[in-house]
C-alpha cells in the first residue's frame, strides 16, 4: 500500500513508528513556508508536528516552492504525508502530517498570496539560503538584483521570497488584518536582522508608510539551526517504506541530535515549540558562538588532520581513539573557556553531545566536503577562537597545531597536483612559497595572505613560533594516524 491519509491508521499499529496524534483534518493552516526542502522537512516541520502532538492548534504548514514543482508532485499523490528516519545506533520512523499543503509559486501565484493574507495565517517562515534574501555587499537590499528588478516593476506579481513577504503584508494592512511574524530557518548568522533588512528596504521602495508599519508590527527573530540531513537516495525510500509497511516516495533523514534556538522577542501567537525542546532566548549569538567554536571547529581540525591521517568520514576518524582524546583534549582545553556560554547552555555537556554526534555510525560526512573552502571556515571557526585565547592568556598550542593541519592540507596538494576547492585556490597555487620543505617559510607565507589573517595575528611571535613548531611535528612524524605522538611533541 502507499503512505497516504487512508493507511496511516494501519501503520500506526506499529507501536513503534509515531503517526500524527492530532486531528490533522481539521487543522488549519497557520504557518506558510518558503523552501521546503529536505532540511526543513526533517527540522521545523518535525518541532511543529510534535508541538501538535502535545498542545494540538492550528499550526499546519503550507509549504511554497518558489520554481520547483518536484515536492508538490511527489507528495500531493501521498496526501503531503512523510516519513522522518532518525538515524542512530537504532532507527526510529516518524510519519509527519504538519506540511499540509505545497504550492509552487511560479504555477500557483495567485493561491500563495491568498495563503499568506489569510488571517489563518500566523507565521512565515523560510529556508531559502542567504542568496534568497538578495542582499548586496553593503547588507542592504541589492536593487540591481533581477528579482528585485522585476519585483518592484510589478509589486503584485512577485517572484522572490522578499516581494511575496511584502506584497502579502501590504495586503494585510490594507484590509486590517494583524501582520504575520517572519522566521529565516536559514544556517546564517543574524538570519532575522538580515532578512527584516532586506524586507524593509524592499517595502520602502513601494510605500515609506507600509515599511513603517512592518517595522513596527512585525517580528523578525534571529535564530540557529542545527542537525545533519543526509540526502534521501532509492535506498533510503525502499528501506523506510519496508519499515513503514508503506511506499513512501519522498522519506527523509536526519541524525537524532537536533536543535533550533529562536531570539525571544515574539509578537502574537506560535506553536508550542517551547514543549517539544525549542530554546527561547535573548542570546542567539551565544549559541551560534558554541556551534561555531565547538562542533564547526572542531569539525575543521578533523577533516585536515583526519585528512592527513588517511581517514575518510568524520566517523572514521573519531573513532579512533588517538583522535577522539585530540579533540577531546582540545575542546576541553583550548575551546571552552574562550567565551562565555549563554545561560540556557550546559557548554561542557554540549561539547561532549557533539562529539557523541561525530560517532554515529549511519551518517556519512565526508571529510573531504568538509575541507573545502578552508581559507573561509578557518577565519570563523578557529582564528577567532586563537585571538580570544591570546587575550585572555589561554594555550592556543592545540589550535595552532589545527590551523597547522590545514597549511599541511594544502601543502601536499599542491606538491601532488591536487584540486583545491577553495576561494582562494588561484593564489594559493601560485605561492610558490607553500611548496617549500622550510616550515618556516611556508608558515610565514600563509601569515602573510591578508585576507586571512589579521595584522595582530600574523606578527604574533608566540603564535608564529607554535605554528612552525606544529608543522615540523606534522611533518617529522611518520604516522600522522598516532596524533598523539605530534601532540606530546608540542605540549
Amino acid at each position: 500500500m502507499n503512505l497516504s491519509n487512508n493507511t496511516v491508521n494501519d501503520i500506526a499499529k506499529n507501536a513503534a513508528i509515531v503517526t500524527p496524534q492530532y486531528d490533522r483534518d481539521n487543522t488549519k493552516i497557520g504557518i506558510v513556508h518558503l523552501g521546503p526542502g529536505a532540511f526543513h522537512r526533517a527540522h521545523q516541520a518535525v518541532y511543529t508536528e510534535n508541538a501538535m502532538n502535545v498542545a494540538g492548534g492550528n499550526w499546519g504548514i503550507c509549504g511554497v516552492s518558489l520554481r520547483s514543482a518536484t515536492a508538490r508532485d511527489v507528495l500531493a499523490a501521498q496526501d503531503n504525508l512523510y516519513t522522518l528516519a532518525i538515524l542512530d545506533t537504532a532507527i526510529n520512523y516518524q510519519v509527519i502530517g504538519a506540511l499540509k499543503e505545497v504550492l509552487v509559486a511560479s504555477e500557483q501565484s495567485p493561491q500563495v498570496i491568498a495563503r499568506l493574507v489569510s488571517p489563518d495565517t500566523k507565521l512565515v517562515t523560510l529556508t531559502i539560503t542567504e542568496k534568497g534574501y538578495c542582499l548586496g555587499a553593503d547588507g542592504r537590499l541589492d536593487l540591481t538584483h533581477d528579482d528585485i528588478i522585476n519585483d518592484l516593476a510589478s509589486p503584485s506579481q512577485p517572484s522572490s521570497a522578499i516581494g511575496y513577504i511584502v506584497h502579502a503584508l501590504k495586503q494585510r494592512k490594507a484590509s486590517a488584518i494583524e501582520a504575520f511574524n517572519v522566521l529565516s530557518c536559514d544556517n546564517v548568522s543574524g538570519n532575522g536582522d538580515k532578512l527584516r533588512r532586506a524586507v524593509i528596504d524592499y517595502a520602502a521602495q513601494i510605500d515609506t508608510h507600509l515599511a513603517a508599519w512592518i517595522q513596527t508590527h512585525v517580528a523578525f527573530p534571529n535564530a540557529m539551526v542545527d542537525s545533519i540531513t543526509p540526502k534521501t537516495e532509492d535506498y533510503t525510500i525502499d528501506s523506510v517504506s519496508k519499515a513503514i509497511g508503506a511506499r513512501d516516495e519522498w522519506p527523509i533523514q536526519r541524525e537524532q541530535f537536533t536543535q533550533w534556538v529562536i531570539e525571544d522577542n515574539w509578537q502574537g501567537a506560535r506553536p508550542a515549540w517551547d514543549k517539544v525542546g525549542v530554546i527561547f532566548t535573548s542570546d542567539v549569538d551565544g549559541f551560534e558562538k558554541a556551534k561555531l567554536r565547538l562542533l564547526n571547529c572542531l569539525h575543521s581540525t578533523l577533516a585536515y588532520a583526519g585528512s592527513l591521517a588517511g581517514f575518510e568520514t568524520v566517523f572514521d576518524v573519531t573513532n579512533d581513539d588517538a583522535f577522539y582524546q585530540f579533540i577531546c583534549r582540545l575542546a576541553n582545553d583550548e575551546v571552552i573557556g574562550s567565551f562565555i556560554p549563554p545561560k540556557e547552555l550546559d557548554v561542557e555537556a554540549y561539547s561532549k553531545e557533539i562529539i557523541a554526534r561525530f560517532l554515529n555510525p549511519e551518517i556519512r560526512h565526508l571529510l573531504s566536503q568538509i575541507a573545502w573552502d578552508g581559507s573561509q571556515k578557518i577565519q570563523m571557526r578557529v582564528l577567532p577562537i586563537i585571538a580570544d585565547n591570546i587575550a585572555l592568556g589561554r594555550s592556543t598550542k592545540l589550535l595552532s597545531l589545527s590551523l597547522a593541519c590545514w597549511f599541511e592540507f594544502i601543502c601536499r596538494a599542491l606538491k601532488e597536483s591536487r584540486d583545491i576547492v577553495d576561494p582562494l585556490a588561484e593564489q594559493l597555487i601560485n605561492n610558490s612559497a607553500l611548496r617549500s620543505n622550510d616550515c618556516g617559510e611556508v608558515v610565514d607565507a600563509f601569515l602573510a595572505i591578508e585576507s586571512i589573517f589579521s595584522a595582530e595575528l600574523a606578527h604574533n611571535s608566540d603564535l608564529r613560533s607554535q605554528l612552525v613548531n606544529s608543522l615540523t611535528a606534522l611533518r617529522n612524524t611518520t604516522n600522522i594516524t598516532d596524533i598523539n605522538l605530534v601532540v606530546e611533541k608540542l605540549c
